[in-house]
């Protein structure tokens, strides 16, 4: 056999070893990808809300001290994608819309940024939609005005369907809103069941599965289903478990296998510092929840990552609320 035919046989045996060799799963991310935490470091930033931004390989975070919404890195840098100070004062909760490649953003006023009114803080009510390349606003509408009733407000979190309506939630206010994409907003449903006590936090978390949305109300831990074509049929889901498991109760993130998962803190009152599995077999009129104990002083919620994994945000809200702001926060994967 000559050089030239023993060579073409080598190449071919080394072509059938590679394509015998089993393959990677397509969502076994390097483990520097999927980092177990990120510790970053920015100007008191202290984020409340964060969402995964799969096209840009990033984490995106609000911040209730400056109004912004910044990009964090795997490797914990840290960058300003949006700064609106014309119309934002505290960022809490955003989405990222990939579809549409935007970021939408809840904004509010609790009191703790430089941007706070000088009339006083609890009456701002917001959402703003960003392009995720640019950081451009795209449109913002001030919710405290769809409402319409003069009291206060907080727009607190928000989770967008597959049209890209947005569904907003008001802490201050019993009310959760509809924004269609191109920024237009009404009421979906008001309804004095899910009002908190003055100057206390309701509503919080939300998310959608299929027309439903899951509502979470932060004071008294309690859990609404509420039917997006029929919101007159709002009902509180019958929630079994550990007593008070639901007390305090933050951010909620929907799984892909159904399970709804979420945070509850003391940030705002006595709930203990857990994340909470929460399982239903009847479309949210009943569900489970199991506890899991955390050690963090002040998450606040979950938020999809890479590779499908989970990361909890902890941006140090309670030192910003003692009035002793820090420049660190930390995303660590569960």
């Amino acid at each position: 056999m000559n050089q030239r035919a023993r060579g073409a046989l080598l190449l071919a045996a080394l072509a059938a070893t590679i394509a015998a060799a089993p393959a990677l799963p397509a969502a076994a991310a390097p483990a520097h990808h999927r980092p177990a935490a990120i510790t970053a470091s920015a100007d008191t930033l202290h984020p409340e809300g964060a969402a995964w931004d799969a096209a840009h390989g990033r984490f995106l975070v609000s911040s209730l001290r400056h109004g912004t919404v910044s990009a964090v890195r795997p490797d914990g840098s840290v960058t300003t994608l949006v700064d609106d100070p014309a119309v934002l004062v505290s960022t809490v909760g955003l989405h990222v819309d990939a579809a549409r490649n935007r970021v939408l953003v809840a904004n509010g006023d609790p009191g703790v940024s430089p941007r706070t009114a000088p009339g006083g803080s609890g009456h701002v009510a917001g959402i703003g939609a960003y392009d995720l390349t640019t950081g451009r606003r795209l449109f913002y509408t001030d919710l405290a005005a769809t409402a319409a009733d003069g009291g206060s407000h907080l727009a607190n979190d928000l989770v967008v369907g597959p049209d890209g309506t947005a569904y907003v939630t008001d802490s201050f206010a019993p009310v959760v809103y509809r924004v269609a994409p191109d920024g237009t907003a009404g009421i979906l449903v008001r309804d004095s069941r899910l009002a908190a006590p003055q100057g206390g936090f309701g509503l919080n978390g939300i998310v959608r599965q299929g027309r439903t949305l899951v509502v979470g109300k932060y004071d008294d831990g309690t859990l609404w289903r509420l039917p997006i074509d029929h919101p007159e049929q709002l009902a509180r889901v019958a929630v079994g478990g550990p007593a008070d498991a639901l007390t305090g109760l933050d951010g909620l993130l929907l799984r892909p296998d159904g399970t709804l998962q979420g945070i509850t803190n003391r940030l705002g009152g006595n709930g203990a510092t857990t994340r909470v599995e929460l399982r239903s077999a009847d479309g949210w009129r009943t569900a489970r929840a199991t506890v899991h104990p955390l050690a963090d002083p002040a998450p606040t919620v979950l938020t999809s990552g890479p590779a499908g994994s989970v990361y909890v945000l902890d941006g140090r809200i309670d030192l910003l609320f003692a009035g002793t702001p820090v420049d660190t926060f930390t995303l660590y994967r569960i």
